[in-house]
Formats: C-alpha cells, structure tokens, sequence
C-alpha cells in the first residue's frame, strides 16, 4: 500500500496550509510581544468554538484513532463507553468543576493545588505529570501516528516518529495555545469528514449492492458479540472492560481525572472569555464525543472481516484506509495527521506550561509582578523562551523513549489507560476534596497521592485478576478514607487554603441545560439499544 501523487500532493497542501495559519492565529499586534498569558493560556480570550474543537483535537489522536480502533477490532463496541462516558463527565466538568477554577484564576492545575493545600503537594504533582505526559502519553500519539505513516506511505517508522514529533513541535512553538485552539476547528472538521468516509467506505465494502446500511446490518448479524456494551464475565475481554463497572465504577474515576483534573485538557477551558463561554465549549465537545465511536471504533470493527488475521489489533485503522481510492486516501490520511498533530502540540504546550510556571518560575522565585513594574517585559518574554525550551526538550525525549516504551505493546489504548490508571484514583481525590471539602489537607492529599500508587501496585502483582477498572475503584475509595483520616489527624493550617468559593454559582443558563438533556438522552438510548 502507498500514496498516488494527488494523495501526497494533499497532504502536503494540509501540512502547508495548517502550519501557515497557526503562524497567522498567532501573530500579535505591532510593539506587543508575547507574555506568558499570550503564550500558555492564549490571552484568556478563546471562543466557545474554539474550547470544543480544541478539547477534542487535544483528546483524539493516534491514541483514539488507532488505539480504540484496535480495541475495536479485538473487543468491539464495548470500548465506545470512554467515549460515550466522557460525555457525560464534561457536563459535570462544565457544571461543577470550571466555576470553582475560573473564579480563582487557576492556570495550571499544580496551581490549584498550591493555592488549596500547599507547595509540596504542588511540586509533587507537577513532577507526576511531567513524567506522565512525556513518557506515556506523548509517546503513544507519535509512536501509533508512525505506525499508521509507517503502513500507509511506507516510510520509516523511525523516520515518520521524528518528522510527526518535529513538525507539532513547530507548529506550535512561537504561537503557544493560541495557535493550537484557533487552528484546531480546521483540524476537528477534517478529523470528522475523514473518519466519516473510512467508516462509510469499510461498510460499504462489507455491505456490497445493500451499501452503507448493508454493510452495518451485516456486522450486527455476523458479529453480534462485537456489539455487548456491558461485557460478561465469560467474555474474553471481560478484565479490560468489566461489565456494570464501566458505567457504575472505576471509569467514573479515569474520566474525572481526565477530563476534569488533567492539564493538557482543561487548560483549554481555563482560556476562555467567561464561564459561559467555557461552558458552551464544554457542551459542543459533549457532542462530538457522541461522535466519535463511529469515526474510530467501527472502523475496528468492520476490520473483523475484511482483513481477520491482522498480527496486532492496532493495525487494523491503517489496514482499512487501503480501501480509500486515491485522493481520498491522501484527504483521510491528512485527517489522522491533523489528529496526531493537534494532540502532539496540545501535550507539548501542556508540558512546557506545566515545567514553565509551575517548577522553573517557582525555583526561580519569578513572581508576577505588577503591569507598570519596569522588569514585568523582561520577565514574561524570559517565561516565555523557557517555555518554547521546554517543549523543545520534552519532544526530543518522548522521540527517543516512543520505541523501547511502546514497541511491544499490541493494544497500546489499553496499556495507556491502565498505567495510568495507577495514579488517576488519588488524582481524583485530591480534587474532588479540594474542590468541596474544606477540611481536606495537606496531609491527607500526599497520602492518597501514595496510596494511589502503592496499592494499585500491590493490586497489579498480588491481585492480577482484578480488572485494572475495578481496581482503580476499589483504589479510590482506600485513597478516599485514608485522605479524610488523615485531615483530621493532621489538619491545615489556617490559611492554608486560598481558593475561594464565595459568590461561585452552579446555576447554568437555559441553552447548557437543554444541551445537557439532549446529550444525556442520547446516552440512553445508545446503551438501552445495544446493551
């Protein structure tokens, strides 16, 4: 398999045409440099269309396409619940969780918690995210996003892993978040109108003179066990996604850890105009989640029998994109470019963010001075040159760890979420006390913070059966006591806590309410069909 002409020529158009206008996005006005709000958080000015695509460009990459593909391919329709889930999760994001936030200015999430516990809490978790996002999460977006250059144009896996890395790290490194946010509306749309067409082509090839429709009829009937949401014990894959647990237990956790608490992702709604502004962002989103099984699950599974003997379940996205003729080929290849692109230069300003404010400015004592103040310039533009460092640095480390990190996995979604799913139980704690429990300490946030990891691991060797989704439960709710044990044994300080509740509303406006129904009666019907 390989590219016709007209293929690479629209790629090439993609990659010119997107890296101009995140140069273009990102230009400022004459005399302004950029400042470290311009560079991190896009001047707190980012539409609500914006927030949505961006959430979901940040969110679905390599990882998604190709990872949940996979599943797809190997599970079934059982592994859309983390996307349909995280829908719902937004709604509770946007509703309960962002007015705490915007109302304290909160840029980064070790912020947060600086401001609510204390400074090693802080440090803790900043070096914790770091680590997590350059040796787990941006490595799987280049190494899987290589995979799929590596199959379809039959380059070199080393050298596609090198040129995806590089070029993100470029596209993003003079304009920051702004440059990511705006230009990724452009990438969500061809993401979606890509995905579209490989799932429309694939059941069409299945389906025949019934088409489209056919195809689809006929994986239902051929493939029934592909299409459980709640998988039973007796079912291959019943660790990895353990029945009611998906809906009632531990993905609750990864979810709010994820969408709630993660930087990468929420630092897009903490750039916005307003909380109304974040909120409509947050509802679009909620939308395109609905969306996405269909643009990366069913591909999997449609694989199933139009190419059964696959070597690894990860190849079967790659593996269905032969099906494309040419030009379309090229179109659906540039939409999982865009994806691998977009989330590559999301985790990339995350991180420099992260390093930037959260650790160098703090070591460096670097204090935000006043506007007037004659160093304030100087300051900001050194933040900022930090922070473009920092990237620089983090990329080249996730290039060169991607293979010896990832090359043996077969279904690298799966080893994502359960890595992971070490440190997101006491991640959720951690937060959700902050957020509404005012007694939480210090104390008692390090301490689920370790038992997160401590018991999760004991799980893993001593207990490898539990399913990594129970386990993250169960986790969470050891962390969960031992954090209000530990806060009553080892209260904060007086004023410990300076994140302020006062005035914040949970109400929401009438259009985010009926938006939330809708989304939530589409979940009903999605799981009362194929449950």
């Amino acid at each position: 398999m390989g590219l016709a002409t007209i293929d690479i020529a629209v790629i090439a158009i993609y990659a010119v045409f997107i890296f101009g206008l995140a140069q273009y996005v990102s230009r400022e006005k004459a005399g302004h440099k950029k400042d470290s709000s311009d560079y991190f958080l896009a001047s707190k000015n980012l539409p609500w269309w914006a927030i949505g695509a961006s959430l979901i460009a940040a969110n679905i990459s390599a990882e998604q396409i190709i990872g949940m593909s996979g599943s797809g391919y190997a599970i079934g329709l059982a592994i859309a619940s983390y996307e349909w889930m995280a829908a719902l999760t937004l709604l509770i994001v946007g509703k309960y969780f962002l007015p705490i936030f915007l109302k304290n200015d909160i840029v980064t999430m070790p912020q947060f918690l600086e401001q609510r516990y204390g400074t090693r809490i802080r440090t803790l978790m900043a070096v914790f995210w770091l680590a997590l996002y350059i040796f787990v999460n941006l490595t799987s977006i280049v190494w899987l996003g290589s995979i799929a250059v590596n199959k379809v144009a039959g380059v070199d896996q080393d050298v596609a892993l090198f040129a995806l890395g590089g070029f993100a790290l470029l596209y993003q490194i003079y304009g920051g978040l702004k440059a990511v946010a705006l230009t990724d509306i452009v990438q969500v749309t061809l993401l979606v109108l890509g995905g579209l067409l490989i799932s429309g082509i694939t059941l069409a090839q299945i389906g025949g003179d019934a088409g489209i429709v056919g195809g689809f009829a006929r994986l239902t009937t051929e493939l029934p066990g592909k299409f459980d949401m709640i998988l039973t014990p007796d079912n291959l894959f019943y660790k990895d996604l353990p029945g009611l647990s998906v809906l009632l237990g531990g993905m609750w956790i990864a979810n709010l850890s994820y969408w709630g608490f993660n930087q990468y992702i929420i630092q897009r709604a903490l750039a916005a105009k307003s909380l109304p502004e974040a909120q409509k962002g947050i509802v679009f989103a909620a939308f395109l989640k609905l969306l996405m099984p269909v643009i990366v699950v069913l591909p999997g599974i449609a694989a199933v029998l139009l190419a059964p003997n696959l070597a690894k379940p990860d190849e079967a996205y790659p593996t269905m994109m032969q099906y494309l003729p040419s030009g379309l080929l090229g179109l659906v290849f540039a939409a999982l470019m865009a994806a691998v692109v977009a989330s590559t230069a999301s985790k990339i300003n995350s991180i420099a963010t992260i390093f930037t404010l959260d650790l160098y400015a703090k070591f460096r004592g670097l204090e935000s001075k006043a506007e007037d103040h004659p160093a304030r310039a100087a300051q900001e533009a050194h933040l900022v040159l930090i922070g473009r460092i920092s990237a620089a640095v983090a990329t080249l480390l996730a290039l060169i760890t991607a293979r010896p990190l990832l090359g043996g996995s077969d279904q690298a979604f799966q080893f994502i979420q359960e890595f992971s799913g070490f440190f997101t139980p006491g991640i959720t704690v951690i937060f959700l006390l902050g957020l509404f429990w005012k007694k939480a300490s210090e104390a008692g946030a390090i301490g689920a913070a370790a038992a997160s990891v401590v018991l999760s691991y004991l799980f893993k060797v001593y207990l490898p059966d539990v399913p990594f989704i129970d386990r993250m439960g169960i986790v969470f709710l050891a962390a969960l006591v031992l954090a209000v044990v530990l806060s009553f044994a080892m209260p904060a300080a007086a004023n410990a806590d300076r994140i302020s509740t006062e005035g914040v509303t949970y109400q929401t406006t009438t259009g985010f309410n009926v938006a939330s129904a809708a989304v939530i009666a589409i979940l009903v019907a999605l799981y009362a069909t194929w449950w």
